[in-house]
C-alpha cells in the first residue's frame, strides 16, 4: 500500500517501500515509485532518523522524496522489481 504520493513534471507517483531488505538491514531501505502507466522506478536511501522502514519513509519531506525520485533507476535495472520492463 502506498504511503505517500509525489508529483514530478506533472506526473503523479505513488511511493511505497519494496519490502526487500539488503545486507545493510536497517541502514538502507529501498522505495518504489509507481506511475499511472504502470511504470516503476526504485531508489535506495539511508534513514537519518527512525530505523523502522515505514517510519523513516514517513519522516522524509516531499523535497527529499522528489530528490530520491530524480536519482531513481527504472524497474528493468533493479533486482527489487525483478528486472521487469
Amino acid at each position: 500500500m502506498p504511503l505517500r504520493t509525489i508529483e514530478s513534471d506533472g506526473a503523479r507517483w505513488s511511493v511505497a517501500g519494496t519490502g526487500r531488505t539488503t545486507q545493510y538491514a536497517k541502514d538502507e531501505f529501498t522505495v518504489c515509485f509507481s506511475g499511472a502507466g504502470g511504470e516503476q522506478r526504485v531508489a535506495r536511501y539511508s534513514p537519518q532518523g527512525s530505523k523502522a522502514r515505514e517510519d523513516s519513509l514517513a519522516e522524509l519531506t516531499d523535497a527529499e522524496l522528489l530528490s530520491l525520485f530524480k536519482r531513481s533507476q527504472p524497474s528493468w535495472t533493479a533486482v527489487e522489481l525483478g528486472y521487469r520492463r
